[in-house]
C-alpha cells in the first residue's frame, strides 16, 4: 500500500518536471531544440499509467476510495 503511493507521488512529480520541461521549450522558441511535444507526450503518458494504477490499487483493495455520503 506504501509502495503504491510512493509510486503515485514519485509520478505525479515526474509529470510536473515534464510540464515546467515544456514551458521552458515553449519560451525559448529555438527551432532546433527539442520540440514541446516530447515533454507534452511524455505528460499525458504518465497521466495514462496514473490512471490505471490508481483503477488497479482500487480494483484489489490497495487504494480505499473515500466513502460516498448517503
Amino acid at each position: 500500500m506504501l509502495f503504491v503511493k510512493i509510486l503515485l507521488v514519485g509520478l505525479l512529480l515526474f509529470m510536473i518536471v515534464n510540464l515546467f520541461l515544456a514551458m521552458r521549450v515553449m519560451l525559448k522558441n529555438d527551432p532546433d531544440g527539442q520540440p514541446m511535444s516530447k515533454f507534452i507526450g511524455r505528460r499525458v503518458l504518465v497521466s495514462t499509467v496514473i490512471f490505471v494504477i490508481i483503477l488497479v490499487a482500487v480494483a484489489t483493495g490497495l487504494i480505499e476510495p473515500n466513502p460516498r455520503p448517503y
